[in-house]
């Protein structure tokens, strides 16, 4: 055994260690994300803690608290972590030493990257046995397993079997009976080994790079939540963009909740196991039912929490400075304000969700109460000029839950720096769900030959109000300082998304992931366009030719008149009438000018 010394920690080399390779991953989130977030609750102060397989370094940043012990089979990637770690073991879990214990062991990168390719195999039974003989009576496991029928296999344009890169070392299966294939037989496992397991998160919208932790049980009862609709839509929405996917991921991310099958079709699962006997120290606080990382990363990871009067907002800041709560010169329309993060979470349906089903549905009843309570509710809370403030003021359709009559901003944090007209806020909410609908290539009761502009005109009315399209302009100039606002966009930027927002049209595939189904259903709506302007084209053309032809007869016509002799004699008769009429009035007009003078001196 040989030992390196490292600027800040030791590297131990028990053999079979990866000299030229590197499992640490690309794509990281600040601070680590919610599994660095999630692991800083589990951990109690002063805690040991075997940290196995790669992970991003922002999570040893996380458990500063903790004395952490790195377990590798990368030794560039040791070398990396070493001066945040209190010791690396590279090598895999051959080379933990057999007389060592802790209280906390996480796998959150799963159990196939901690195996050495150079060493003996143990396989994922083999690791996870080597683990649990690792972990102190009353320690807690924190592991993660990847679905092999996930929502990130369903939308990939590559399928998993035809992985050749380099770190696809191990390519699994439901018929890969050596590791579970889902949350019921990674239940047995742990339990066939003596662990209890506890809590299980479904991560989306990839294991990797999870930006949204929702705990399983709950998201599987969790159907009607406009909480996992939002989490959901805005993880999956953002996870993918500039990918090429199949469909929609957010769009099946969320079907999947109001079936009852998100935590199954998550892309992978994080299980929470104790190991019985004397408990270590406990973990500090209630373990988080949602776990998500919005908007700009330095404001840290969003958590909601179950408590006795339900659940309620919480916050875990950055490691940083983080961003400011109150609105500066880089954020001039709107801002995120972290001290709104606070109180109970609203309980409802999502309003978007909700008027996407009336419009497949071609409810319009549904549509007209949902659309004049959002804009009720919006007057509702309108000063005396007419003007909307705060969260209220940038709260659209995708921010407001709905719970019976009752309408709600979901997350208070979004806000807007000034004041903002009431009818600009409600076409604002009204455009951006037009432009959803029309260019997600959703059925809708409305005509298809309506603009974005013009379908927003029609939900206005619906709505009771009476909306122009100077109106829906100002509302989409709202918009687009907003959405630079809170994404810190230059005035380039600025103006660059302003363009792209004004000329929006329903023929337009939706913004985000390459969608070859939304691909082919914007094909489909611009040759419907191209075949309607094509038929009007052949119409007017048809009716110029028509008018022409008619033209022409009569040039004939009159061409063929005026050189008969009937024509000439007639014109011979007229002409000398013509011209006694015109005598006649000048006559009359010499009259009454020699009178008028004799006239006025008679009076």
């Amino acid at each position: 055994m040989t030992t390196e010394t490292a600027p800040a920690g030791r590297i131990t080399l028990p053999g079979g260690e990866m000299l030229a390779w590197s499992d640490l991953p690309r794509e990281r989130l600040a601070d680590g994300g919610p599994l660095a977030a999630l692991a800083a609750r589990i951990v109690p102060p002063g805690a040991r803690v075997l940290l196995a397989g790669p992970h991003d370094p922002a999570l040893l940043d996380r458990l500063a608290h903790a004395e952490v012990t790195c377990l590798l089979r990368s030794h560039p990637d040791a070398v990396a972590l070493a001066p945040r770690a209190a010791r690396v073991v590279v090598g895999g879990p051959a080379g933990l030493p057999t007389d060592e214990t802790y209280d906390v062991v996480i796998a959150g990168a799963g159990l196939d990257p901690i195996e050495s390719v150079e060493g003996t195999r143990l396989g994922w039974d083999g690791v996870l046995a080597r683990l649990v003989a690792a972990l102190r009576p009353g320690g807690a496991l924190l592991l993660r397993l990847d679905n092999p029928l996930g929502l990130h296999r369903l939308v990939s344009t590559t399928p998993w079997y035809a992985g050749r890169d380099d770190s696809a070392w191990v390519i699994g299966g439901v018929l890969d009976g050596a590791h579970p294939a889902n949350r019921d037989q990674l239940r047995e496992r742990l339990s066939g080994v003596g662990l209890l397991p506890g809590t299980c998160w479904a991560a989306y919208p990839d294991t990797g790079t999870a930006t949204a932790l929702l705990d399983a049980d709950q998201l599987d009862r969790g159907a009607a939540s406009g909480l996992f609709d939002a989490v959901l839509h805005g993880a999956c929405a953002g996870g993918f963009t500039g990918a090429p996917v199949l469909q929609d991921p957010a769009r099946l991310a969320v079907d999947a909740l109001h079936a009852g099958r998100a935590a199954d079709l998550a892309p992978g699962w994080l299980m929470l196991a104790h190991r019985p006997g004397t408990p270590a120290p406990a973990p500090t606080g209630d373990l988080p039912v949602a776990l998500a990382q919005t908007g700009q990363p330095g404001i840290g990871v969003l958590e909601v929490l179950d408590g006795p009067s339900g659940w309620r907002w919480g916050l875990i800041p950055a490691t940083g400075a983080g961003l400011p709560a109150a609105p500066n010169a880089r954020r001039p329309a709107a801002y995120r304000d972290p001290g709104a993060l606070s109180g109970p979470v609203p309980s409802g349906r999502l309003l978007r969700t909700l008027l996407l089903d009336a419009a497949l549905r071609r409810d319009l009843a549904t549509l007209r109460t949902l659309l004049r309570g959002y804009a009720d509710w919006l007057a509702g809370h309108s000063d005396a000029d007419g003007r909307v403030l705060g969260a209220t003021a940038v709260a659209s359709t995708d921010n407001v839950v709905v719970d019976g009559a009752r309408y709600t901003v979901l997350d208070p944090s979004w806000r807007a720096t000034g004041s903002i007209p009431a009818d600009v806020v409600l076409a604002r909410g009204l455009w951006r769900f037009a432009a959803g609908l029309l260019t997600g290539g959703y059925a809708h009761p409305w005509s298809s030959t309506l603009d974005v502009a013009g379908l927003t005109v029609v939900l206005g009315g619906l709505a009771g109000r009476d909306l122009d399209r100077a109106t829906v302009a100002a509302a989409v100039d709202a918009e687009a300082e907003i959405t630079a606002a809170l994404h810190e966009l230059d005035i380039d930027g600025r103006a660059t998304l302003a363009t792209r927002l004004h000329a929006v049209e329903p023929t337009d595939p939706p913004v985000g992931a390459h969608s070859y189904q939304q691909l082919r259903e914007a094909w489909l709506r611009q040759r419907e366009e191209l075949s309607r302007l094509a038929a009007l084209t052949a119409w007017t053309e048809e009716l110029l030719t028509s008018r022409e032809r008619a033209l022409r007869r009569a040039e004939t016509t009159i061409g063929l008149l005026s050189g008969s002799l009937s024509y000439r004699v007639g014109r011979l008769a007229i002409t000398p009438a013509r011209l006694a009429k015109r005598g006649a009035r000048a006559a009359k007009r010499r009259a009454r000018t020699v009178l008028a003078p004799k006239q006025e001196e008679q009076q």
